[in-house]
């Protein structure tokens, strides 16, 4: 083999290795889950935030509601886990709760199967008051088609939030921006004061919480992924508590929104743009007397005393 052409097939080599470095460095690696095995399969260390366990990291009070008999099911979103697992901890008996060490049994009166299956478990009639953020279109049309009634019943405040990289130097964009990049009208990072990088707007996955807050969000504006975004830097979306307490790693940043931040005083003050609502959901064609009772007590100090310690702001 001649010399010119070992080194062409070096040069090669070499330039697939350096375009796979990047490739890892620039893709693979910034989408690369580093947390814990039971974050990654539930998006929530549920063993943190267990009832009843003297080093759950919940917010323990005992309630004055006496409940007694037909014990209401309960489920929710992750990002919600903390909160109604503190109401369980608070009104139910110990004995309600049923936990193998990765699942809740079929047995427990507390589950959790996150947004999606929480909504489908109430239109279903296997759980009965779910701790969730709005639904989407396709989640009250599968609750109508079940012959479920569904009341939402408002129960706390939270702000709908956008994270980028920690390094990433911007630090505020308006609503108006953030339609314009998740709808392909901006496309690079110098278009909003940032670096000259292509953005990568991603999205999650259609029925969760955070993903139908931000159709509404979008209202008639269709949402488009640039390609080329996959090859610069990322932007994406959640709930301010979920950001700042169960997923805090360090490595991402929230942005302000028309140059307000969204801590919890400006949630309280109603000060950032985008504030959702927290709602407790059952079927109104379901006939447990316990539902009233639960949602009258969350409403009143102690409910909404767990909201506020919990991280959230209470609806009152």
């Amino acid at each position: 083999m001649k010399r010119s052409q070992i080194l062409i097939i070096i040069s090669l080599i070499l330039a697939f290795l350096a375009f796979d470095l990047a490739f890892y460095h620039g893709i693979t690696k910034r989408y690369k889950n580093s947390t814990n095995p039971e974050m990654q399969a539930k998006s929530i260390e549920i063993s943190k935030f267990l009832p009843f366990d003297e080093n759950s990291h919940i917010y323990k009070t005992k309630a004055d509601l006496n409940l007694q008999d037909d014990l209401p099911v309960i489920d929710g979103a992750a990002a919600l886990f903390p909160v109604f697992s503190a109401f369980v901890s608070a009104i139910y008996p110990k004995e309600s709760v049923k936990f193998d060490g990765a699942n809740f049994t079929e047995q427990s009166r507390l589950h959790y199967t996150n947004t999606r299956g929480a909504y489908k478990a109430v239109a279903d009639g296997t759980a009965d008051i779910i701790f969730v953020a709005k639904p989407s279109k396709s989640q009250l049309e599968y609750a109508k088609s079940k012959g479920a009634n569904l009341e939402f019943v408002p129960i706390g405040l939270e702000a709908f939030v956008f994270i980028v990289h920690k390094d990433n130097p911007v630090s505020n964009l308006s609503t108006a921006q953030i339609k314009e990049i998740y709808s392909g009208k901006i496309t690079k990072w110098s278009q909003v004061g940032g670096a000259n990088l292509y953005i990568d707007a991603v999205q999650r996955n259609e029925g969760s919480g955070s993903q139908s807050a931000m159709s509404a969000f979008m209202k008639d504006e269709k949402m488009k992924r640039n390609t080329l975004g996959f090859f610069g830097s990322a932007i994406g979306f959640s709930f301010r508590y979920y950001v700042e307490s169960l997923v805090a790693n360090g490595k991402v940043k929230m942005l302000g929104l028309n140059g307000v931040y969204p801590n919890k005083e400006n949630v309280k003050n109603r000060s950032y743009p985008i504030i959702g609502e927290i709602y407790a959901v059952y079927d109104k064609n379901n006939k447990n007397e316990n539902i009233a009772k639960i949602l009258e007590w969350i409403l009143g100090p102690q409910g909404q005393e767990i909201i506020e310690q919990s991280g959230y702001v209470g609806i009152k």
